[in-house]
């Protein structure tokens, strides 16, 4: 069998998702996949043997059970320094970009993006090259574009972000917690962090700022 040229590796919790992606990949003459995984956690314990070959690209999902992507990234960098990292997911937000690409990812695909798209980035990144969808790069040089006073500041963390999106979205605290991995007195301390940021005192008036545009 002829060598395939590339090896990837994916972290995607949504198995129709991860499935799809590994399949469409796997059809490509020059790509091998070498290894799938539903959290971060699964990843770096298959990896925690050096001795494993390691992937050469790695698709990193950001919305992970558990440690999130953004969280990984960087512990990714000192483990797997030759492994190149490119973001697939659906976060779009300046801030998130800004973030993963500051951290280490040297590409950035929105999860709209068709297969011959993901192909195509991982072509380019095994180059040496980097690659943005381009709705993702026009988003990067709106921001450096934008005249220094009118850049807002970052008010949520990453993980603050996550539970005010499933609040939006109506989900309770246990669920948010059953989503996140996480207790339902983790939520609640985020929250209470999350309401001192943004100056507000109740659930209510976060959901406004955010359904305004208000929150970054």
């Amino acid at each position: 069998m002829e060598k395939r040229d590339i090896r990837v590796s994916i972290i995607e919790d949504v198995v129709p998702i991860r499935e799809n992606v590994c399949y469409y990949l796997e059809l490509d003459p020059h790509i091998e996949m070498a290894g799938e995984f539903g959290s971060a956690e699964s990843f770096f314990q298959h990896f925690e043997n050096r001795s494993s070959q390691h992937p050469d690209i790695l698709l990193l999902d950001i919305g992970l059970p558990g440690m999130s992507g953004l969280e990984a990234l960087p512990r990714i960098r000192e483990e797997l320094p030759d492994v190149d990292v490119v973001m697939l997911t659906s976060y779009e937000d300046e801030q998130t970009i800004l973030k993963a690409l500051c951290s280490g990812a040297v590409g950035y695909i929105s999860k709209k993006a068709d297969q011959e798209e993901i192909v195509e980035a991982l072509k380019i990144v095994q180059k040496g090259g980097s690659y943005m969808s381009p709705h993702i790069a026009r988003e990067i040089v709106t921001h450096f574009a934008r005249p220094k006073e009118e850049q807002k500041p970052q008010l949520l963390t990453e993980r603050q972000l996550e539970i005010i999106q499933r609040l939006v979205d109506g989900l309770s605290y246990k669920e948010i917690a059953d989503q996140l991995y996480v207790s339902v007195e983790t939520v609640r301390s985020h929250i209470k962090k999350m309401y001192r940021a943004l100056e507000v005192n109740n659930k209510a008036e976060a959901i406004a700022l955010y359904l305004r545009g208000e929150i970054d």
